[in-house]
């Protein structure tokens, strides 16, 4: 088990769900301060010991600070010889966040943290991953150590203490071993990477997927047709991540194959549950409204699938999905249009698909 120095601090900005277990993981091992934009709510966190919102039944850590005002997180930080800061917010704000970020660390002096971010998706304008996103926004502070925190992980579970296992992808081999000695240890392990491009496609697609799952599974499809959607699915991930220069190999971890079967099978899963209801007749609008979550499949299947196109790649599962939610396609006529495909063989285009030697 890796030692956890005292000299190294982390904040979580973003009290959701996924932020909320992530803060509450790493105040076992470091001081660590958890945001909340909405002051009340930072208030109840902090004196309830329970995100009622997001995590009920779920009782925080008594080490773990909840506040509201960014000054403290700044101050937080400012104290560590180390810091790590971990964005546990959707794609929808994260450039905004990374900026509030970057004047923090200007107000504050800090000159040396690592930022990590842990949404998964695609941009539904510009098509960009996340880490593309991260970049533009703290392009005057080249030098801040960046990475992606990703994996087969129920945000609930984690809080509760459950078993998981995770990977930190980034380029700099020192921010991936301050992320292991800020979350790794007891029932959580931590693995590092250097293919970002491959453990953000891997968390994006897998959502697609998910919606397409969750619609088999509504329309009473069966186990077989699931197995065929997450293995055909594996393959579309993978086939669109060596376009984009990700490495193969990632797609057969955690953040492929792990975080896709979570996904599309597990009853947690907010995509999946998209699909059953689409699947069950209801209209997509009205599933939103009633989600209090967001599923960020939903938002990014027209990006994914326009990657696909932009790279050459063929993705039908992508493009049955996109029917159904943006073109009127009915659920049964998209399964239809799957099914009628001409057949091929299992392994066509494999060779362009191989692992990294």
């Amino acid at each position: 088990m890796p030692a956890h120095p005292a000299d190294l601090r982390v904040a979580v900005l973003g009290a959701g769900s996924w932020g909320t277990a992530l803060a509450a993981m790493s105040s076992r091992y470091c001081p660590t301060l958890l945001w909340a934009r909405d002051a009340a709510m930072a208030a109840r966190l902090q004196a309830e010991r329970e995100n009622q919102r997001y995590l009920p039944g779920v009782a925080l850590p008594d080490a773990l600070v909840c506040t509201a005002d960014i000054e403290a997180v700044g101050r937080h930080l400012a104290q560590a010889e180390a810091a790590l800061i971990i964005l546990g917010v959707p794609m929808a704000g994260l450039a905004q966040t990374c900026r509030l970020v970057q004047d923090l660390l200007a107000r504050h002096a800090i000159a040396r943290a690592d930022l990590v971010w842990t949404c998964k998706g695609v941009d539904a304008d510009t098509g960009e991953l996340p880490h593309q996103i991260v970049h533009a926004a703290l392009a005057s502070r080249p030098g801040l150590a960046s990475g992606v925190l990703s994996g087969p992980s129920f945000a609930r579970e984690v809080a509760q203490g459950l078993p998981v296992a995770l990977i930190i992808a980034s380029a700099d081999p020192a921010l991936r071993e301050r992320a292991v000695q800020a979350l790794h240890g007891d029932n959580v392990r931590i693995y590092g990477s250097d293919d970002i491009v491959g453990v953000e496609l891997g968390g994006a697609v897998k959502n697609v997927m998910a919606i397409a799952c969750g619609i088999a599974d509504g329309l009473g499809l069966g186990t077989n047709a699931r197995a065929a959607l997450i293995t055909r699915g594996l393959a579309e991930m993978t086939r669109l991540g060596v376009a984009m220069g990700a490495h193969a190999d990632t797609f057969a971890g955690l953040t492929g194959l792990g975080d896709l079967v979570l996904t599309a099978t597990g009853d947690l899963s907010r995509n999946r549950r998209v699909g059953l209801e689409i699947g069950r007749g209801r209209q997509l609008d009205d599933i939103l409204a009633d989600t209090p979550h967001v599923a960020e499949g939903v938002r990014a299947a027209r990006a994914v699938l326009a990657l696909a196109q932009r790279h050459g790649v063929e993705m039908p599962i992508t493009q049955a999905v996109c029917d159904v939610l943006y073109a009127g396609a009915t659920p049964t006529a998209a399964v239809s249009r799957l099914l009628g495909r001409e057949p091929r063989q299992e392994d066509a285009g494999a060779a362009a698909a191989q692992p990294r030697e």
